[in-house]
């Protein structure tokens, strides 16, 4: 073999092209992989006007949703409208009651209503319905759909029977909702009579020099028990908001600890009386007055624990919906298109009925309770406030007339008969 065979070639240990530059590679940036598919993500996202609630996050929407969009608004403003402060009528407000222009006033007023707003998902419904089933009707008559299709139309016989049962139905269950709110109502005026009739006695019987702090301390548990009461009757109050402005910081702090806060202050009264500097005759008779308290406490839970029996409440409601399901049937022989505004006057007008006795079944956000507690605090505060001047005029008078003579019948003897 030659020499050039027998030699063997290394590799360069550097490529013949080279050069001193060295690339320098950010580290903020870094490569990204290419992906071998490219891949495709659509999101569809509704914007809103309104600024995101964390607490409420919004759900997807949905066919469900998007149905229940309009009940769900209609019970926001009916649930709203339950919470409105009512105020106590004067004067001015029987004349407006009672004027010859109220029947316009309420006609324009329809809209904001919540009973009216309360009764749009089912006056729509139904209103739907029959334009359905007229247009159903109407297409059968024009023989645009095949000939086996029936016209629905049937006799007004069964609905001139049921008329009077549905008529009695919905008088029985708005007279049955009324009578809870009169017996509400007739709890809360003994509640405030004996309220204001135990601080009458207490700012006559307690001495304001032996007993001036308790007999400032028992008045203030006097105002707070109808405060108490009403928050524990009616969702989303403040207790803490409505009493701090008649008890004391610790005071407050002990009602707000208790789980029943009326009968936590009924027991702040209780002990307050038996501390006092009295009679035992007549810390009995104040303390007799409690009772009325403990009588309105079980009425008025008595009221929001029971409602209608329900079996009657499901019947009138199942009632009215069967009646104007079959009402376009029914009136389509002698209406035709006029079902339609027919079943809307008629759901409008049943169904409103039905959702009046609804509202009043539970009494107390009907009152004006907030107005009850408030003239309650002003007339304690103003007894509280005229009790010297009147108690300075009568000493004067019992002083003037203790020597005076009196005739047979009463009456100081004139000067005639002295002399």
């Amino acid at each position: 073999m030659s020499n050039s065979s027998s030699k063997t070639i290394n590799p360069p240990s550097k490529p013949p092209f080279s050069s001193k530059f060295t690339p320098k590679i950010s580290p903020k940036l870094s490569p990204l992989p290419l992906p071998l598919k490219p891949i495709y993500k659509f999101h569809l996202k509704i914007q809103s006007s309104l600024s995101p609630d964390p607490q409420n996050p919004r759900r997807p929407l949905n066919l469900i949703s998007i149905l229940t969009a309009l009940p769900d608004w209609a019970d926001a403003v009916q649930e709203k409208g339950m919470r409105k402060k009512r105020v106590l009528y004067n004067h001015e407000s029987w004349a407006e009651h009672r004027s010859s222009l109220r029947h316009v006033r309420h006609l324009l007023s329809s809209l904001s209503s919540r009973v009216i707003v309360s009764l749009l998902p089912p006056v729509l419904f139904f209103t739907s319905v029959a334009v359905i089933v007229s247009g159903y009707n109407t297409a059968v008559t024009l023989d645009l759909l095949p000939e086996f299709f029936p016209v629905l139309r049937a006799s007004s016989l069964p609905y001139q029977l049921t008329a009077p049962a549905l008529a009695l139905l919905l008088v029985f269950r708005t007279e049955a909702s009324y009578s809870r709110y009169e017996e509400g109502r007739q709890a809360w005026t003994k509640i405030i009579g004996g309220a204001s009739e135990l601080a009458r006695e207490v700012i006559a019987y307690v001495d304001d020099f032996n007993d001036g702090i308790m007999k400032r301390s028992l008045l203030q548990y006097i105002m707070a028990f109808p405060i108490a009461l009403k928050c524990h009757l009616l969702s989303d109050s403040d207790v803490r908001r409505d009493l701090q402005s008649v008890l004391e910081a610790d005071d407050l702090a002990v009602v707000l600890s208790s789980k029943h806060r009326p009968q936590c202050i009924i027991q702040f009264i209780s002990q307050s009386l038996q501390m006092l500097s009295l009679e035992n005759q007549k810390r009995i008779a104040l303390d007799s007055k409690l009772s009325r308290f403990h009588d309105g406490i079980s009425v008025c839970e008595q009221i929001v624990g029971t409602p209608i029996p329900l079996s009657y409440t499901r019947l009138t409601s199942r009632f009215l919906v069967l009646w104007h399901l079959t009402l376009p049937v029914i009136l389509w022989d002698d209406c035709h298109w006029i079902v339609v505004p027919a079943t809307f006057i008629s759901a409008a007008s049943l169904f409103c009925i039905e959702e009046v006795g609804v509202l009043i079944e539970e009494p107390f956000p009907m009152l004006a309770l907030d107005a009850l507690c408030k003239v309650l605090c002003t007339n304690i505060q103003e007894a509280i406030t005229v009790q010297k001047a009147v108690k300075i005029r009568v000493n004067a008078k019992k002083k003037t007339y203790q020597y005076n003579e009196h005739s047979t019948n009463g009456w100081p003897a004139s000067s005639v008969d002295k002399t």
